[in-house]
């Protein structure tokens, strides 16, 4: 019997012609062709009204035991993303439903975001940008949009998994940037390769670092890694960049140290209460704000695509998936 599948979202063609070369009937939600997620009570009428073997879901889709509920044919869960904090692991080991993720592919090019934001940070270009456009240039001045060398700074990494790595590599190779990360598990590899050296506690990295970029899973342990107080110990001049999970970071806290110059400025690709901002956080001139687009190169989204697709051939081809998250 022929496996339907449901595709919560548009994503990159090949994953669903690897489906269907392997005989999989394969359905994309109607109407999210454009930028906004599929509501849960749309995603859930959609679940409701077919009957579906699998689903490749996104981070925007919450996979709850509501959601579960309405779907009791579906086995797996392929998540298009290299996180999988939007599933509830316990719920689909409970129902028998397995679930993956397409780790390790967009680790450079969410490295190479990460690098292009500090040095929007120091280098003020977003703002200049902005002047220029205006018409507010008027003719070369010395004073003007004034920022900061990148190269010879410390940055501090906290998480050092395959993007942590990368960006120790620019920032070493590129940048010689002093490297410090904090990290639960040492990284013999870029102590060796980058002359990082590990910082045993936050506390301890945060007033030696003049760039601070996070690279962590979110974790009951990693909610507010960076909070008011944390803030608080980073030089003035230091800039933070998120392009890990939004709620790593306290929003609002943030935009408190933004306006009151705490910190000099911040990098954010991921928000807290995404797709919402944090009230006062766009008006701030030191802060940049990506839409959660680290990831968005061609080559990562569509290999994304492709294991997504493979997680699910092989579970029904009865392998183990290779990416499959929950026990």
């Amino acid at each position: 019997m022929t496996k339907r599948i449901l595709i919560t979202r548009e994503i990159p063609k090949n994953g669903l012609t690897l489906l269907r070369e392997h005989g999989f009937e394969v359905d994309v939600c109607p109407g999210t062709t454009g930028d906004a997620p599929l509501s849960q009570e749309e995603l859930l009428s959609h679940l409701r009204q077919n009957s579906y073997d699998g689903i490749i879901s996104l981070l925007t889709d919450k996979i709850d035991a509501t959601l579960m509920e309405a779907a009791p044919s579906v086995k797996i869960v392929a998540n298009y993303a290299a996180g999988f904090n939007n599933i509830d692991l316990a719920e689909a080991k409970k129902r028998g439903i397995v679930a993956t993720n397409t780790p390790g592919v967009s680790s450079l090019a969410v490295a190479e975001h990460a690098i292009a934001l500090m040095l929007a940070l120091t280098t003020r270009i977003v703002e200049a940008d902005l002047f220029t456009k205006k018409g507010k240039y008027k003719g070369w001045s010395p004073m003007a949009f004034i920022g900061t060398d990148l190269s010879g700074k410390t940055l501090g990494l906290i998480g050092v998994g395959s993007i942590g790595i990368e960006v120790a590599r620019i920032a070493a190779q590129g940048f010689a940037m002093k490297i410090l990360y904090y990290d639960v598990v040492p990284n013999e590899k870029i102590e060796k390769d980058y002359h990082a050296q590990r910082i045993t506690t936050v506390e301890e990295m945060l007033p030696q670092a003049d760039v601070v970029s996070l690279h962590v899973p979110l974790l009951d342990s990693t909610h507010h890694l960076i909070n008011a107080a944390r803030l608080n110990m980073m030089k003035k001049s230091a800039f933070l960049v998120n392009t890990s999970r939004g709620p790593v970071v306290d929003e609002n806290a943030l935009v408190t140290a933004l306006k009151e110059r705490v910190i000099a400025g911040a990098a954010l690709d991921v928000f807290e209460f995404e797709p919402e901002l944090a009230p006062g956080l766009a008006s701030l001139e030191n802060v940049i704000l990506t839409p959660h687009i680290a990831s968005a190169r061609d080559h990562a989204r569509a290999e994304m695509a492709r294991i997504a697709a493979q997680n699910i051939i092989d579970f029904f081809d009865g392998k183990k998936p290779q990416n499959q998250v929950n026990p």
